[in-house]
């Protein structure tokens, strides 16, 4: 199977969720901060590759849930910046495997990236994460 290297906001119930699938699928992972990487605008962009900026944003992030950030409303240097200022917004899990990058957690995108035990997810949408959305638990 294959080493995964996994960033994650520490503590966020979906990103464990999203580990114990890889786990379960036999995969080995390598876990790292999203929040403390010494992210670039480039470096962020390799993640993202041709998809709609609207994507790259993390849709739980108080902000753009209230309406305060409007994802669509970003062109792809724009969101770059606001990630790379504040790394909450950006979609969680990235995860690289060699040169290959991906960003959040699409079941399909993931499991013919990869590969999953697809028996091992459960009813629960791994993408949801059932974290608390106050401003302070982000």
């Amino acid at each position: 199977m294959a080493t995964v290297l996994f960033w994650e906001k520490p503590g966020c119930q979906g990103n464990a969720r999203q580990k114990e699938i890889l786990l379960a699928s036999g995969h080995e992972l390598e876990v790292r901060d999203l929040l403390t990487e010494p992210w670039t605008e480039q470096s962020l962009a390799l993640f993202f590759g041709d998809r709609p900026v609207v994507e790259w944003f993390n849709p739980a992030h108080p902000k753009v849930k209230s309406g305060e950030v409007v994802p669509e409303r970003f062109d792809q240097q724009e969101a770059l910046r606001l990630m790379v200022a504040e790394p909450l917004f950006i979609v969680r899990p990235l995860m690289q495997m060699g040169e290959e990058r991906l960003a959040g957690f699409d079941v399909n995108q993931v499991h013919n990236w990869i590969g999953l035990k697809l028996d091992s997810i459960g009813e629960r949408d791994p993408r949801n994460c059932p974290c608390v959305t106050r401003l302070a638990d982000f």
